[in-house]
């Protein structure tokens, strides 16, 4: 018994080892002197960017005027945009573009509806094969529409991530591990592009996709982007990451804020999981082995880190290694309490930040699973406050 106990420890920490250091490495020697070869040049194609808002008075000017001033040409972008009951000034403020600009269409709704419902209704405003789907606080390069299209010249492209760069970094929260996690994904799905052209979700602030394979994302689904993603390569179409198509975005800084958007996304994850738990098959494949290394390993891991402590607990009693493994499990476990109580002194370790931020988006993910096993009711959700 002992034997089997420990023999299912050592599968639990190999199953988090390989999701967290093992697959990235892998891609990392799978794809050395590796690149994705895009046409150099590309047909000048009408694109339509859409954007769902709510109260994004403070970062709607900044982010119309990035598009306008992009190198893509002015009469080949067209701009929906949808206002979810907005109540601060966005509704004047884009009314004001609409009244200068004939290529932004706008509409306000008078009731909320969720930032995936009201995509679903400006979709219906675009003839554009290519569109664009971006958040109010995600800001265009000169260069982001043309490079986001340029990948399309493959017909077997399906969707196109941008590359987000993170600005507004603090010491005081989160923001520098919220950088380091989010270089990373995209370091993984670049790579996983170049593989497979199975890239593991977009990144929700921007990405480009082609107008028939849209898929209007169901009512109650909290993370539209990993839907659509998913449903491309249902179809049997690559989901590619463009690292030459830049965007900026004020990276998140307070931890509690960060908390439930990652609550948010992980019950949305589960939801997706459901949906789409079919193409984890066959494993040994591009698709089913990238879905389950990158993600659902990382989505489930909380139950992993829960069940090695519990076996961990027992083995501490039949040997001395597992009793010395079991301390500094738990000591691990209580760093973020030093963490906070530094923090309340103005004392901020960078190291002992990461295991803080680690151990919290791993109690975000077990909240949410709770939450999309109770069951989804509406998709609508407060955003993260902005910081610009």
């Amino acid at each position: 018994m002992i034997i089997l106990f420990q023999i299912l420890f050592f599968f639990l920490v190999f199953l988090v080892f390989h999701t967290y250091v093992l697959f990235p490495f892998l891609l990392f020697i799978l794809t050395k002197n590796k690149t994705l070869d895009f046409n150099q040049s590309i047909e000048k194609k009408e694109v339509t960017i859409i954007m769902s808002l709510y109260n994004e008075e403070s970062v709607i000017a900044e982010k119309i005027d990035s598009i306008l001033n992009s190198d893509y040409p002015l009469d080949k972008i067209k701009i929906i945009i949808g206002s979810d009951n907005s109540k601060d000034k966005t509704n004047e403020i884009v009314e004001t573009y609409a009244k200068k600009y004939n290529n932004i269409d706008f509409k306000a709704f008078d009731k909320r509806q969720g930032k995936s419902n009201v995509i679903n209704a400006m979709i219906d405003k675009s003839n554009s094969e290519i569109l664009i789907l971006s958040d109010a606080n995600v800001f265009f390069d000169k260069n982001t529409i043309s490079e986001l299209l340029r990948p399309f010249s493959d017909p077997k492209v399906g969707l196109v991530d941008s590359h987000m760069k993170n600005t507004g970094l603090k010491k005081e929260g989160i923001s520098i591990q919220e950088k380091s996690y989010i270089s990373r994904e995209v370091y993984i799905k670049h790579r996983e592009s170049i593989l497979w052209g199975s890239m593991m979700g977009p990144f929700g602030g921007c990405f480009a996709i082609r107008r028939e394979l849209y898929s209007p994302v169901p009512k109650t689904f909290l993370v539209d982007d990993f839907y659509l993603c998913m449903k491309v390569l249902e179809k049997g179409y690559k989901a590619v990451n463009n690292i030459q198509a830049v965007v900026y975005e004020d990276v998140s800084n307070n931890l509690s804020d960060e908390f439930r958007r990652k609550v948010r996304i992980a019950t949305g994850n589960f939801q997706n999981l459901k949906e789409f738990k079919h193409l984890l098959w066959p494993v040994w494949k591009g698709l089913g082995f990238s879905f389950l290394s990158h993600k659902v390993l990382r989505w489930i891991t909380p139950i992993f880190l829960i069940l090695a402590w519990a076996i961990n607990f027992y083995l501490a009693f039949y040997s001395k290694f597992y009793l010395i493994f079991f301390c500094l499990y738990n000591f691990i476990l209580l760093l973020p309490i030093l963490d906070f109580l530094l923090k309340k002194i103005n004392i901020h370790n960078v190291f002992l930040r990461f295991i803080t931020h680690f151990i919290t988006m791993n109690i975000a993910l077990f909240t949410g699973m709770f939450k999309a096993m109770k069951g989804v009711k509406s998709n609508v959700w407060k955003p993260t406050k902005r910081n610009q």
